[in-house]
């Protein structure tokens, strides 16, 4: 996540939300390969990795990082440097939720996120049916093409 694009307050790091989201992706997603935190001590970002990727990519992993203020970013990456993510934050180029599309997951890029829900278990659950239906059916335009999800 490009700090640069947060043009208001994005909060402190929540680490109960972090530890939510850490054990819905265990829960949820099969091809969860390991998590971890950026920082034993005072983490900043969960990094949830996967053995598999969309497309032909052979590895995945998204950093997602949630605030006190219930901003976020899950930030998707894979081993073929294809970038996407959702966010909820003030900034000057896009509503406070968005979606910034792939390959590159640019600031000027961002849209309108399908996602309206903001509690931290059902948005987990969103950006995870959002990132199945696009793995599951090979097609990154399914990523924020739903109707409110999850």
């Amino acid at each position: 996540m490009n700090e640069d694009d947060r043009a208001g307050e994005f909060g402190p790091i929540y680490l109960p939300a972090l530890q939510r989201i850490r054990d819905l992706w265990l829960e949820l997603e099969p091809i969860v390969e390991a998590t971890s935190y950026d920082d034993v001590v005072a983490p900043t970002e969960l990094q949830v990795s996967l053995s598999d990727g969309l497309g032909d990519a052979e590895s995945a992993r998204f950093d997602i990082q949630w605030s006190e203020l219930g901003m976020y970013s899950f930030h998707y990456v894979d081993s073929d440097d294809v970038n996407w993510r959702f966010d909820r934050h003030p900034n000057t180029h896009s509503p406070e939720t968005h979606f910034h599309p792939p390959p590159e997951a640019a600031t000027t890029a961002a849209e309108p996120s399908c996602i309206d829900v903001t509690e931290v278990s059902l948005v987990t659950r969103a950006v995870h049916a959002m990132w199945r239906a696009a793995y599951e059916g090979d097609d990154v335009d399914q990523l924020n093409s739903a109707s409110n999800p999850p």
